[in-house]
Formats: C-alpha cells, structure tokens, sequence
C-alpha cells in the first residue's frame, strides 16, 4: 500500500480579545490538576479560586482552559489503561467532590458512581453540571440535531465525541463559571473565546475536511464511542449497531450480530475501508475482529475514551485521532 499523502489546511480564524476593566492586580497561586499533572501560576484580576472536580479529564481539560488562573480543576478519571465505564471511586475522590464549587459529570449512566458521591455529600453551596441534562435542555437541545439508532443522540453517552455536543458543553460550562464568580467574566469570556478558536482549528477544521473527502466511505466500528466523529465527518458506519451498542456497555453480543461483523471483515478493504477500535476497553471478541481486519487488509486504528497521553489538551487529543483516520482513509484512496 502506497504512503499515505495528507494535506493539511490552515485556517485562520480571528479572536476577538475583550479587554477587561483597568484594576488592582492581586497576586496568588492556584493549581491545577488535569490527567494526573499539577502545575501552579500566579492569578491575576479577583482573588477566588474555584475549585472544580471533572467526573472526567476530557470535561477536565476543557473547563481548566475556560477557568485558567481562577480555577483549580481536579480530574478523577484519567488513568489511560482504566476503563471509565468500570471505574470505582475512593476516598480521596469522596474529598475533592465534597469540597468542589462545581462538579461536572457526563451523565447518561456513563459515571454514576460520580453521581453517588455528589449524593452522598452535605455541600448545598456547591453546582453540578450533568452533561446529558444540559443537551436535554430546552434552552439547548443538543439532542434533537444528532439522531442516533432511530432514537436521540443522548442514548449514546460519549458525548465528547460531537463537535455540536463540546460547542455546547463548553458554552454551559462558561455560563457556570461566570454564575460563580462574576466579577471575572471578561476573563473567563477571553478564555471561551480563545477557547472555541483552538477547538475549530485543531479538530473540528479536520473533521470537515474529511467529510469534504470521504462522505459516504464505508467504516466499520466495534463501539458505539465512534459513531459521533462519524457523524462529523460524514462517514458511513456499516458495522451492526446492535454489537457497538452491546460491546461499549460490557455486554456480549449477539451471535447474528459477531457473525455479521466477521462477514463484513472477511469481506476485505473493497467493503470496509477502515476499521476503529476502542484502545481501553479490549477483549478477546474485539482482539478477533481487529485479527480478521489485519488478515483482509482492513486497517485498524485505535480511539481512547479519556485523553491520552493524559497531559495534553482535549483538541490536542482529538486531532491527533483524526489524524490517524484521515490517514488510514487516504491509504486506501491510493490503493497499493
């Protein structure tokens, strides 16, 4: 199979910079913890440090831009050989959940052991910020605009994986923000606008370029976790929804559902352009697959459902996944 050849494009987009009210500079520190790294800077403007807990580090990543200096963002799950969907909390999660100012979880049963420790807590001061409720909402209903298996996008919880759904997120987790302390909102405005810039150019650019490129190609995929980016980018997803569905929830799936997805790979490259996995969660059936790809020259490509390595930036992360795609994609287009 001949390189890959990928052509980048370069978009240039204008941030508009609020200035904010000429004042007295008072000097602290703050610290920030995203995906297991901590750093401290020194805090300019007001002299409150919201402190945030994230269920999450890409809900994490992506609120510790928006607060920067005023805030201090601990992410519980970060770890890059855990699976989210089994994780377990401990003690020191107890802490910093009872101790937060804002709590943002992903909802949709995707982290409910989070949601037992907000209940289990005593701080009535404290926000909480549930993901799925905010795309459920009628001043943003995210959900409607991305349906999903005949129903409504929010019955797949991996949220982070739609451009539509983080423009949302990072929207709401703003107007937080500003709730809790006011009295820095141009700050925090200058962060969101910055913020929805670096979004656009380092992930989102490419997944529209990719659906400029490769709408309709057909892909397969062994979790549901895909199917956002695929909606993004235009590309046709014809493993069986009922394996996805089954395998992103740990459960088995149907042996219609395995015999179909073997045919498909069987089938070879002319069929199934390109095969995505999930890198945390592998079993012996999702190992077969990927087997059975390598063998009829589908390549495979791995997607993480936390950031990784955990120290980068979400878009960072995200771009470097569509990077891999775009090309997987474009090694097939050039043949052998």
């Amino acid at each position: 199979m001949k390189n890959s050849v990928l052509i980048a494009v370069v978009i240039i987009v204008a941030i508009v910079i609020v200035a904010a009210g000429a004042g007295v500079i008072l000097t602290m520190k703050s610290t920030t913890t995203v995906g297991g790294t901590t750093s401290s800077t020194a805090l300019g403007g007001s002299n409150q440090v919201i402190k945030v807990v994230a269920a999450e580090n890409f809900w994490g990543s992506l609120v510790a831009q928006l607060g920067g200096n005023h805030m201090s963002v601990f992410s519980i799950v970060s770890d890059p050989n855990a699976d989210p969907h089994a994780y377990e909390s401990n003690a020191a999660d107890a802490q910093a959940v009872a101790n937060a100012n804002l709590i943002i979880v992903n909802g949709a049963g995707y982290d409910d052991w989070a949601q037992q420790l907000i209940s289990a807590g005593s701080n009535t001061n404290q926000k909480i910020m549930n993901v799925q409720q905010v795309l459920n909402s009628t001043a943003t209903p995210g959900c409607a605009e991305q349906p999903y298996n005949g129903t409504t996008a929010c019955v797949n919880p991996h949220f982070w994986y739609s451009p539509y759904f983080v423009n949302y997120t990072v929207h709401a987790m703003y107007n937080y923000l500003v709730s809790i302390d006011s009295q820095d909102t141009a700050y925090f405005k200058q962060n969101y606008q910055t913020l929805n810039s670096s979004l656009y150019t380092s992930y989102m650019a490419r997944e529209a370029e990719i659906k400029a490129q490769y709408s309709n190609t057909p892909v397969a995929s062994t979790e549901s976790i895909f199917l956002y980016t695929a909606n993004a980018t235009g590309l046709n997803v014809i493993s069986p929804q009922g394996f996805m569905k089954a395998v992103a929830e740990g459960n088995d799936p149907s042996a219609q559902d395995v015999a179909t997805f073997d045919q498909l790979m069987m089938a070879g490259n002319s069929t199934v352009h390109v095969l995505v996995y999930n890198a945390q969660t592998v079993t012996p059936l999702t190992q077969n697959i990927k087997s059975l790809a390598a063998q009829h020259e589908i390549p495979a490509i791995g997607v993480t459902e936390t950031i990784q390595p955990p120290d980068v930036t979400f878009q960072f992360w995200q771009g470097a996944e569509l990077v891999t795609l775009q090309n997987a994609l474009n090694a097939q287009a050039l043949g052998k």
